[in-house]
């Protein structure tokens, strides 16, 4: 059973830990959760599911964060879709450089799932009507 806010997630990250716990919290939240491992990985699913909201977590081996996310902006198909960046790092630099490539928000790890449903409010909200 769905609730009408539901949205379509996509956590990336290279952590199974990460990616696991950012699931549950999701789930206990009534969204659908797309999981992948790196950016290659989450492009492939993006292309194919056209989520509402991506987590993407900063450093991944083969395409990091900041490069995923912006494939994603600079991609006219994909370029609404909210990206919401994931680090354990959360110096000035590392936010100022999530925004460059077009990130909405920047959330530190370990996050709390009311950082997570939170963020998934603030930035999953699509228009009625928009496939």
């Amino acid at each position: 059973m769905s609730t009408p806010l539901a949205r379509k997630v996509l956590v990336v990250d290279d952590s199974n830990t990460i990616r696991r716990s950012a699931e549950i919290f999701l789930k206990q939240g009534g969204h659908e959760v797309l999981l992948a491992e790196d950016g290659f990985d989450a492009l492939s699913k993006i292309n194919d599911h056209m989520p509402d909201l991506v987590f993407c977590d900063i450093l991944m081996p083969r395409l990091d964060g900041y490069q995923t996310c912006a494939i994603i902006k600079r991609n006219a198909r994909l370029a609404d879709i909210p990206v919401v960046m994931l680090s354990s790092k959360d110096g000035v630099f590392d936010k100022a450089r999530g925004r460059m490539v077009g990130s909405q928000e920047y959330l530190t790890k370990p996050f709390t799932k009311d950082q997570l449903l939170q963020a998934v409010q603030q930035f999953g909200a699509k228009p009625t009507g928009v496939a």
